[in-house]
């Protein structure tokens, strides 16, 4: 790493001047303030990297750009007085001391207000004041302000902000319509009650969290009990069915329409119902709708192996040892092996290969596998290409073992990134697709998306040492631009189900991931396809389910508690129906007014942890935003693993390992 002068320096160049900053007093001021100093530790040698970083509470420091970009919007003069919302670590508002009067921080988390008020205080920013509060409704005893800057993203501008500007003040923020989705705006106050404001453009931002902007996850003692009468409006709106095997379709084929993708999702990975019902509703959208496309939360060459051997395009043995890494009983069971022999009895009558339905993985923990998958391909088709993949994937090699390894190495400085050399791997072979595609474009297509695996799984591994919601965004990212993939490649006409957990496949924007700064496929596909999608989550009560006590522990047949009473389980619970289809999207008014109110939702993924269960598994939800339909089964059993032998090596998932 180069000395943090010359680092800084190259900031100021790359980052900020290249992309158009010209205010001179934000380049001095940029310049002037050491980041590492407010950054951890450990992060110390990616101070001046182009991207925000972790700190305390799960929020970031933003990106060196971003701090310049709202400051120099902020169009700042030394006399004036600044209000900064969301101060963190006190970056963005030691810069902007270099340049106004004073400046007054405000941080909702009391841990990071005293670290940001001692590390000013420590480097000499006297004009910095900082206290913890709710950023929302402003510093009034210190108002008004001739600018604010918020750095964290809200539903709208929150009128304390707007009340404390000057006229003629300045105050920039992100505003958007969910926790992601954000645009950057300035507002300027032209008179007592009127305001001039402008687009610059989109951004990422951390949830603005308070009175006026999003709102944290209630308590579960404030998640109010249901009313005695919702239990009976949802059987009473309710579809009961008693056997997967002879459930009626009909109504539900109906409420899918022309929708291009289909999001079956369950509520633990290990309950056999949940695979049984989602394969009875994949058979019937093949056979009546035409779907092509199963996509599943598993890696992508794991998943080629069933994919050849349902499609027929190679002659392969059956592949119930295909999933041989921790969880293996996640793929790797009787009911989900009795959906591949019919899905390929399925297709064995269907002449044309190109028409048969496929299975595709999307996960990306397979980086070693899409390494060796790469290069057999093009030692095959391209052994001068072949030659330079095999130097540029050397890099990993020490990792085969345990990827996870990896990111600790590269972050601890211990060892150099692999990043560019996995990322000019994938470029090359996208730049020659034409020649390399023309002998098997399937061939061509597998190796792309191993290609692409490596890249996403190289960056996944360095974030998962970076915070949780940037490791959890960049898989559903990857899963969701894997789907994506899928469908071009198989035309345009082509329809995808999507098998994963609730937590990957509803809507992230109606629960408490988006306070957290995640997303996932549900968000993603509604966000791309719009009315063209159906998200269908899956709850049960009580029953028994195959799942671990930690990570790589044994597989055990745990039994799962009753729901807790103030969630959506228990309401269902008391329904007294056994087991039935509620339509969310369409259907009775009241159904969806009632279900409304967030409430408590259960998550239980390959660990289970039936003592903590309250903290380790529920989360809140507002399950008619979520989903469009929901499947429930009062009490399941536990999936019928199949005996495979382990490889060792599977990194950790996050969270509760979905």
């Amino acid at each position: 790493m180069p000395s943090t002068n010359t680092a800084q320096q190259e900031m100021i160049e790359r980052q900020l001047v290249a992309r158009g900053i010209r205010d001179a007093a934000v380049l001095r001021a940029m310049a002037e303030v050491p980041r590492e100093e407010f950054v951890p530790h450990e992060l110390v040698e990616f101070a001046y990297e182009d991207t925000p970083l972790p700190i305390d509470e799960q929020q970031t420091i933003s990106q060196p750009y971003i701090v310049a970009l709202m400051l120099e919007a902020l169009e700042l003069k030394s006399t004036d007085k600044v209000l900064d919302v969301g101060t963190g670590s006190g970056y963005a508002a030691a810069v902007a001391s270099r340049i106004a009067a004073e400046v007054y921080g405000i941080e909702r988390h009391a841990s990071l207000a005293r670290a940001a008020a001692e590390r000013c205080r420590r480097l000499g920013y006297a004009n910095v004041h900082i206290r913890q509060g709710d950023g929302t409704l402003g510093w009034p005893e210190h108002a008004p302000f001739d600018a604010i800057m918020v750095a964290a993203g809200g539903p709208e501008i929150p009128s304390s902000l707007k009340q404390q500007l000057a006229i003629g003040g300045r105050l920039v923020i992100p505003v958007g319509e969910s926790p992601r989705v954000q645009s950057l705006y300035r507002l300027r106050r032209t008179g007592v009650e009127t305001w001039q404001q402008e687009d610059l453009g989109p951004v990422t931002f951390v949830p603005l969290i308070g009175e006026e902007g999003w709102r944290l996850p209630a308590p579960v003692e404030a998640v109010p009990p249901a009313s005695p009468a919702l239990p009976s409006l949802v059987a009473q709106h309710a579809e009961p069915f008693d056997d997967i095997d002879t459930v009626d379709l009909e109504a539900f084929l109906d409420r899918v329409g022309d929708a291009r993708v289909v999001c079956l999702g369950e509520a633990s990975h290990g309950t056999a119902e949940f695979y049984e019902m989602r394969a009875r509703i994949t058979q019937t959208l093949i056979e009546r709708k035409g779907f092509t496309i199963v996509a599943l939360e598993a890696d992508w060459p794991e998943a080629q192996r069933l994919d050849r051997y349902v499609r027929g395009t190679t002659v392969e043995p059956h592949p119930e040892q295909a999933f041989d890494r921790f969880p293996t009983w996640m793929w790797a069971n009787r009911q989900m092996m009795e959906f591949v022999d019919w899905l390929k009895q399925h297709n064995d009558a269907i002449p044309d290969p190109a028409q048969r339905a496929g299975i595709y993985g999307l996960d990306l923990y397979s980086l070693h596998r899409s390494v060796s998958s790469v290069l057999r391909y093009l030692e095959d088709v391209d052994p001068d290409t072949a030659r330079v993949a095999r130097q540029r994937y050397s890099c990993l090699d020490p990792w085969q073992q345990d990827p996870a390894a990896y990111g600790a190495a590269v972050l601890s400085g211990r060892y150099q990134a692999c990043e560019q050399a996995v990322v000019d791997m994938l470029t090359d072979i996208i730049r020659n697709r034409v020649r390399l595609a023309e002998k098997d474009p399937e061939r061509f297509f597998d190796a792309e998306r191993n290609a692409d695996l490596v890249a996403h799984a190289e960056e996944y591994y360095r974030a998962m040492y970076y915070g949780s919601a940037a490791s959890w965004n960049l898989r559903d990212d990857h899963m969701f631009d894997t789907l994506a993939a899928v469908l071009k490649h198989r035309g345009p006409e082509s329809r995808a189900i999507v098998w994963a957990h609730n937590s990957h496949l509803g809507d992230a924007s109606w629960t408490e991931m988006s306070a957290r700064g995640e997303h996932n496929i549900g968000q993603l596909v509604r966000s791309r396809w719009g009315e063209d999608t159906y998200l269908v989550g899956f709850g049960t009560d009580h029953g028994t389910v195959a799942a671990a006590s930690n990570w790589d522990a044994p597989l055990e047949i745990k039994r799962v508690r009753a729901s807790h009473e103030r969630s959506y389980e228990r309401v269902c619970h008391d329904s007294a129906v056994p087991s039935f289809m509620l339509p969310l999207r369409t259907g009775n008014v009241a159904i969806r007014r009632e279900l409304m109110p967030e409430r408590l939702e259960r998550a239980i993924g390959v660990i289970y942890r039936p003592d903590t269960e309250l903290q380790s598994h529920y989360f809140h939800a507002i399950l008619p935003r979520q989903f469009d339909e929901w499947i429930w089964f009062d009490e399941t059993r536990a999936v019928e693993p199949l005996p495979v032998k382990e490889r060792e090596g599977m990194p950790e998932t996050y969270p509760f390992a979905v």
